[in-house]
């Protein structure tokens, strides 16, 4: 006779909110531990931010140039071949932007800090004059002195925040040292990559249990599928996004054109964020230049917004990732308190990277303690 198993037991065990439960207590618990002795892992974040950088680049690098590298080999090109030909090509952009590109943003960049106070106050100056409409009679003393207190307390942090940026470029150069360093050790790490890259998962998978390679290539497969979709589809948004705001000030004949629309590439980084916070400069500048100037502003930014929206990111990125908005919103949030601005860039793959590996943790959980046996048969009648 079997012996029956209690009432509650079955419950306690088939109970998905109790088996949620434990499982955040167990990682809660794992992740206090690791707070007691974080002291172990200082040499290893020594290491990573000595390393971090060059790695980054490269494989940010890797996933945008293999494809072009595999398909010049697919053509009987050897891979060393394409890879020196794409680093000379790569070496002679590098160049013209250091020597070109680099020194006229740095130039904008400055006069445009030093004309802050007085965009300051001709937004104030329009505000003022925009009150006297009658349409704002009843509310004018109060948003005078609203706007006045405004005025005062951006004017005062645009004349520090200016003078202190100013004053801060050549502290860059400190900065750039590290940079530098980082980008003398990239190209090393990123031939390598490109020349043994597809040997490096048949390598991995060796160290791997035989009864474990079959789960953890599908798995790897999957993380490499999500971070590669993610990084050249971004870049190739954020170079369209540039290119469009580029064209379009150009046209409009708005200063800075050419920062304002590289800022605007590499602030589409951030999701749903980065176009509108870039945009803030354009509109300060269509303010100063007029009620026409900033219609004309607002016009590029639409028209911009509708082609990314509408035609760009669908045909790049599509919906790959399959990552609700709000829920990218959030991980921006978290990743940006907890990481800074290095948190914002990889908030996203890095929660797509940890969305896979919970997925199969989970598939693999359910499949192996029977718990939920009702719910597979009845996606099995579906």
């Amino acid at each position: 006779m079997e012996k029956k198993r209690p009432i509650f037991f079955d419950w306690f065990l088939n109970n998905k909110i109790v088996t949620f439960l434990l499982i955040l207590f167990l990682i809660l618990l794992n992740i206090l531990v690791l707070t007691k002795v974080a002291w172990v892992f200082e040499p290893f974040q020594q290491f990573v931010q000595i390393v971090g950088f060059p790695i980054i680049l490269a494989v940010v690098f890797y996933y945008l140039l293999n494809p072009i590298v595999n398909y010049f080999e697919t053509k009987k090109i050897p891979r060393a071949a394409t890879i020196a030909v794409l680093f000379v090509l790569i070496l002679g952009l590098l160049i013209w932007g250091i020597v070109v590109l680099i020194p006229n943003l740095e130039k904008q960049i400055e006069n445009f800090l030093k004309q802050v106070p007085y965009f300051v106050k001709t937004i104030d100056h329009k505000s003022k004059e925009l009150l006297e409409n009658g349409f704002f009679a009843p509310f004018r003393e109060r948003l005078l002195e609203w706007t006045n207190d405004l005025s005062k307390k951006i004017l005062e942090f645009a004349q520090t925040a200016s003078t202190h940026v100013i004053d801060g470029i050549g502290n860059i150069v400190a900065t750039i040292t590290t940079v530098v360093l980082g980008l003398i050790t990239m190209p090393f790490i990123l031939f390598y990559l490109l020349l043994d890259g597809k040997d490096l998962l048949p390598k991995v998978l060796k160290a791997v249990p035989v009864r474990w390679r079959n789960a953890t290539e599908k798995i790897l497969v999957d993380m490499n599928g999500q971070i590669s979709n993610y990084i050249r589809g971004q870049i190739l948004v954020a170079l369209a996004v540039a290119g469009l705001f580029l064209i379009g000030f150009k046209i409009i004949g708005l200063d800075y054109a050419v920062t304002i629309a590289i800022s605007a590439g590499i602030l589409n980084m951030i999701p749903y964020l980065g176009s509108f916070l870039a945009m803030l400069p354009a509109l300060v500048l269509g303010v100063v230049g007029g009620p026409v100037f900033l219609l004309k502003v607002i016009v590029v930014f639409i028209v911009e917004q509708t082609l990314e929206g509408r035609l760009i990111s669908p045909l790049v990125l599509g919906n790959q990732l399959k990552i609700h908005p709000v829920t990218i919103l959030l991980v921006l949030l978290t990743s940006g308190k907890v990481l800074g601005l290095l948190g914002v860039i990889i908030g996203i793959p890095l929660y797509a990277v940890v969305k896979v590996l919970v997925t199969h943790v989970y598939d693999w959980y359910r499949e192996v303690s029977g718990l939920y046996e009702e719910d597979q048969t009845a996606e099995a009648e579906k």
